[in-house]
């Protein structure tokens, strides 16, 4: 289906003569469209002037105009084609050879970090053999060996630190205290959560333009009919001057007053100057009927997530001891008295949060909070091992997946790093979904249905708890975080 489409989308944008993308595109009297050196080189060489693809004969060559909109348009496809061609002709990782063989190498099955070599089949025996050379940490075949070496220790690098962001050895490990440390394949897949959802805000973008370009196509359209009757009329009066300047060569009184009646201007034509055309006012129309069309898919999205409601409460062991709640457990109110509570490994001890009670581990589910007269908040979902105590980085990496708003009007998404949000109008009410399975977190105006943010690709192993935070700056934000 995709590739039917492009291929569509593709002859949209060819010319009919030269089947490549236009380039400098003209449109005819007669609506179809031409490289202007295309329908040069034709006119050039043959006799009357005729449309190249439907054969309209033209009393008079046209002076044809760079179509500036198509000209855009086109460009933008061209570049979009370009690099798709560029992604697909991305060479293949290089197969590493063996580094004992004489010519011609081997293919290599295992690499040793000690010996910092790698062995195909047969020169890898004696590491599977020899007692002192089983010893060996053997690896997939990689090729840069000395890379994965510590050049200070010049032991193998198998610890990430995620404080520094750098791979170390086991030595290294005794002088970075205090750090925090993953194994080379947690930290992998961290990195690589973080470039999925890279990849899918890039996506995001992308379709954002394609559907730009969509939109002025549409314009490009409602223009159409426009350009094609001026046109007409430029070659309908081109051929009444022509036809005046030939009678007035004429030396036959009879026959000029005869074949020459009163000057009048040719019929049909329409008194463009009173006319007054305004890309920007069409542009409007096109995007005041656009956002009609989104509005409903967001509020049937919305309907359809909402089938998915679940009772939450929120979760009084979790809650920092400057936290107040009701009765009820669904509102929760930060204040500026500490309370003296058991500590637990549950309770957050230093960022002012608070967990619902309810967890989740599958499925699918969605939830509403009352965010109304708040300047500050923090609204999402983390999992059941999110550090509780000290500072917390809101992020994926460390468990969280959350929208914030700070000082009234600034939003943005915990991610790595973090994208600021501009809702068309402050959300009264956060409905949060979660898609277990898919890796899915979306945020959304409650009352407006629109959607705010979404976490993609998530990577879920763990129970997840929604997360709540009524943060206040210095106490003045006195209203409720409600659930």
């Amino acid at each position: 289906m995709s590739s039917t489409s492009e291929r569509s989308s593709e002859e949209t944008f060819l010319c009919s003569i030269c089947l490549e993308v236009f380039s400098e595109p003209v449109t005819t009297p007669c609506g179809h469209n031409f490289c202007q050196r295309c329908t040069s080189q034709v006119w050039d060489t043959d006799g009357p002037c005729t449309c190249p693809l439907c054969k309209e004969m033209f009393h008079s060559r046209p002076q044809l105009k760079v179509n500036t909109l198509l000209k855009e348009v086109a460009s933008g496809f061209n570049l979009e084609k370009n690099r798709s061609r560029s992604m697909n002709e991305m060479p293949d990782f290089k197969e590493v050879q063996c580094d004992m063989c004489s010519e011609p190498k081997l293919k290599a099955l295992k690499s040793c970090l000690v010996c910092q070599t790698s062995f195909c089949e047969s020169h890898l025996q004696p590491h599977l053999t020899v007692s002192g050379l089983k010893r060996h940490q053997l690896m997939e075949p990689v090729e840069n060996l000395e890379d994965r070496i510590c050049p200070t220790h010049q032991r193998p690098l198998e610890i990430f630190c995620a404080t520094d962001r750098s791979c170390v050895c086991t030595v290294c490990v005794l002088e970075h205290k205090n750090h925090e440390f993953l194994s080379l394949e947690e930290a992998c897949e961290r990195r690589r959560s973080s470039l999925l959802q890279t990849q899918a805000q890039s996506q995001h973008m992308v379709e954002q333009r394609r559907q730009k370009i969509q939109e002025i196509q549409i314009l490009l359209e409602l223009t159409q009919d426009l350009v094609q009757r001026l046109q007409q009329e430029i070659c309908d009066l081109e051929q009444s001057s022509a036809d005046a300047e030939r009678l007035s060569r004429s030396h036959d009184p009879l026959h000029f007053l005869h074949h020459c009646p009163a000057p009048t201007p040719p019929a049909g034509l329409k008194e463009w100057s009173s006319v007054s055309f305004e890309l920007e006012m069409c542009e409007g129309s096109v995007t005041r009927a656009l956002s009609v069309l989104e509005n409903k898919f967001n509020k049937t999205e919305l309907r359809r997530v909402q089938q998915c409601a679940v009772e939450v409460t929120l979760g009084p062991d979790t809650a920092h001891p400057e936290l107040v709640l009701s009765e009820d457990l669904k509102q929760v109110h930060h204040t500026d008295v500490r309370k003296q509570l058991p500590d637990s490994p549950l309770r957050f001890d230093k960022c002012v949060n608070i967990l619902g009670k309810q967890s989740f581990s599958s499925g699918r589910f969605y939830f509403e909070v009352q965010v109304k007269g708040k300047t500050n908040w923090d609204l999402g979902v983390a999992q059941e091992s999110m550090n509780r105590k000290g500072n917390i980085t809101a992020c994926p990496e460390h468990g969280l997946w959350c929208i914030v708003l700070r000082n009234k009007d600034e939003y943005k998404a915990c991610s790595s790093p973090p994208v600021p949000l501009s809702p068309q109008r402050a959300p009264e009410k956060v409905g949060v979904f979660v898609d277990y399975g898919k890796g899915l977190v979306s945020f959304y105006d409650a009352h407006s249905a629109d959607l705010l943010y979404s976490f993609t690709d998530c990577c879920f192993r763990e129970k997840l708890f929604p997360f709540f935070s009524p943060i206040t700056v210095n106490y003045k934000d006195s209203s409720y975080l409600s659930k």
